[in-house]
């Protein structure tokens, strides 16, 4: 490994420093990611079977479920096998490779934020407007929602990975993260690029402020909804449609608090701050598919139905087996 202080005429290429501070912890750690790998893959790929196997699992709501689990495994493919290798000693990224996988992590995240805002749009038009749900969220619109936060998540980032890669890097090559981040590839360049992290970090709040208050503005319009039910079997009844979102809204929305909050504190350390950041990287892939798994009947049922996986669910009635018939 180079001297981070070594000057280069031109950067060919990165070198991942990852976590130095846990290096000693490298092969425990190699073991404990390639758990979380296989698992995260797994269990949203099971998401995306299911949903694609049983017609009960053709609806709106699902299919953009079936989004949000091709997403997470995208965007666990992008970071965790190089991640995997860095573990093991192979920390060198070329040049178009880093900057490769910074737009699809950045990409993929944005799609995940829009995502997020169009299924809370699903859910106010389900309990809000429900005799109207079928006119309003049809398969069109439906489609249509889908590629906008497809096109919007991979286009709103290009401009800033495209302007990035164009600056020179010629004081370090070593990168202080575990992936090829924004702020991390920026720190290193020879030039003044306060504009351009300017221009960026504005587009990115406008995206994840816009989508937040969208989310609240729907859930708000939701609340008020079931607060005017007069009946708490209805109240019950709406809480449980919207549940699965509700945890994944709040897990979405803390972990970037997490990692915003970890940037910017001063007391954390810069190896605690990589830490905190890789490691939000993992847990909303990782939790998405065991937040609508345990706490979705029919996606429990087809498991138990195409799968066989009564072990996994053992309390799910016979009856409710048959309803997904």
């Amino acid at each position: 490994m180079s001297d981070p202080n070594t000057s280069l005429p031109s950067a060919s290429y990165f070198i991942i420093v990852g976590v130095p501070g846990l290096q000693e912890h490298y092969t425990t750690l190699f073991f404990i990611f390639l758990l979380l790998f296989l698992v995260t893959i797994l269990g949203n790929l099971l998401i995306v079977v299911l949903v694609s196997l049983n017609p009960r699992l053709h609806t709106p709501m699902y299919f953009l479920l079936l989004n949000l689990a091709v997403l997470d495994v995208l965007l666990t493919i992008t970071i965790t096998p190089k991640l995997l290798a860095v573990l093991l000693g192979y920390n060198r990224i070329s040049f178009a490779g880093c900057f490769l996988q910074m737009y699809f992590f950045i990409s993929i995240g944005a799609s995940e934020g829009f995502l997020v805002a169009a299924m809370a749009y699903d859910r106010y038009v389900a309990v809000v407007k429900p005799l109207h749900y079928n006119s309003i969220i049809s398969t069109k619109v439906c489609l249509t929602m889908t590629a906008t936060v497809w096109v919007l998540g991979f286009l709103v980032p290009l401009v800033s990975v495209v302007l990035a890669s164009s600056v020179p890097f010629c004081t370090s090559n070593h990168v202080l993260h575990v992936v090829c981040d924004y702020p991390a590839i920026m720190s290193l360049a020879c030039t003044d690029v306060t504009a351009q992290v300017n221009f960026s970090m504005f587009i990115a709040m406008v995206g994840a402020w816009g989508n937040f208050l969208f989310v609240l503005w729907s859930y708000s319009r939701i609340i008020m909804s079931v607060v005017k039910m007069k009946t708490v079997v209805s109240r019950k009844k709406a809480f449980y449609m919207c549940s699965s979102h509700v945890v994944l809204v709040v897990l979405y929305y803390v972990s970037l608090a997490v990692v915003y909050i970890g940037l910017r504190v001063d007391s954390i350390s810069p190896d605690g701050r990589v830490f905190i950041g890789g490691l939000n990287y993992f847990l909303t892939p990782l939790a998405n598919p065991i937040i609508y798994s345990l706490r979705n009947e029919k996606i429990k049922a087809a498991a138990q139905r195409y799968f066989g996986l009564k072990s996994v669910f053992p309390h799910i009635a016979k009856n409710t087996i048959r309803a997904v018939e």
